[in-house]
């Protein structure tokens, strides 16, 4: 039986990975905020000292563009390198020097390419981080990468752009449009603020990014992968999308909020080539079927 181990089971893709592992049987250990010290190197070492055949490590500290960080930027890098980079090098050397046969998953993010001077982004593309997120998680692909060709550690980093699913935080914009629809065809909200319309983003559906997570893993050999669509939206065509669905005019409810903080980055749309050639992966739905497929899953909770 396959074992595996999620550090950052609570997360949207921790959960959605859990249940796909379980079902197809593998032996799942899966750890959350508060149940593994990151930066505690003995106890990493003592965990991954268990043999497992695969670790995903999907920890991460970050917060979404739309969220005022009230604790102040110093406090951010801080945690953000403890958990997007200490920790992973904890595991990184774990392996490396107690279980040699494990295999880990890191993943990485789309900001990383921060202001990427292409149209589309793939492996070849420079990193240039422009957020604190970025700067940690292009480190933390840049570990897995030292350890792959200068120590032989099977470590393979995906680059995920946004994706989205019916557990999915509501601090982000996707599901806070999808809340906010429901309440307004309710009778219970009036308007939804957002802080604008016309950011553009590649937006995938979390279980598909999920499946690709694992198949990156079951390589021969360990690489860095973009898992994306390869094509983009804006917050504008989902507004349209889930407010029609509901038979509301979101002309009529939306506004935008100039005073609501919105990282201000580059569209980013994901060349996800290499990962559909080498492993035969492919979305299972597009974007306007999943959004109607996440309302209709709020709307029936």
């Amino acid at each position: 039986m396959n074992r595996s181990l999620i550090i950052g089971c609570n997360g949207q893709d921790g959960r959605l990975l859990q249940a796909r592992l379980a079902e197809e049987g593998s032996e799942v250990t899966a750890l959350g905020r508060g149940d593994l010290l990151l930066e505690d190197s003995v106890a990493v070492r003592r965990l991954v000292k268990q043999g497992f055949q695969e670790i995903y490590y999907l920890a991460a500290h970050h917060h979404s563009s739309e969220e005022i960080v009230d604790s102040g930027y110093l406090s951010l890098y801080l945690s953000s390198v403890s958990v997007n980079m200490n920790g992973l090098m904890h595991f990184l050397e774990a392996i490396l020097h107690h279980s040699p046969a494990t295999r880990l998953f890191y993943a990485g993010s789309s900001l990383v390419f921060g202001a990427a001077g292409q149209d589309m982004q793939d492996e070849q593309t420079p990193f240039d981080p422009r957020c604190i997120y970025g700067i940690t998680k292009s480190t933390g692909l840049r570990l897995c990468r030292y350890y792959r060709d200068n120590h032989g550690v099977f470590a393979a980093g995906g680059i995920l752009f946004n994706h989205e699913s019916s557990i999915r935080s509501q601090k982000f914009v996707i599901p806070k449009i999808i809340h906010a629809a429901l309440a307004i065809a309710s009778g219970t909200q009036k308007t939804l603020k957002l802080g604008t319309l016309s950011s553009r983003v590649d937006w995938g559906y979390a279980a598909d990014y999920v499946r690709a997570m694992i198949a990156i893993l079951r390589l021969p050999a360990p690489d860095d992968f973009v898992i994306a669509t390869g094509v983009t939206h804006s917050v504008q065509d989902a507004v349209e999308i889930v407010f029609t669905h509901l038979g509301l005019d979101w002309r009529k409810h939306v506004e935008e909020a100039p005073q609501i903080l919105v990282r201000k980055r580059t569209v980013l749309c994901g060349n996800a080539a290499k990962l559909r050639r080498e492993t035969g992966w492919s979305p299972t739905i597009g974007f306007k079927e999943m959004l109607i497929h996440l309302v209709e899953t709020a709307r029936n909770a």
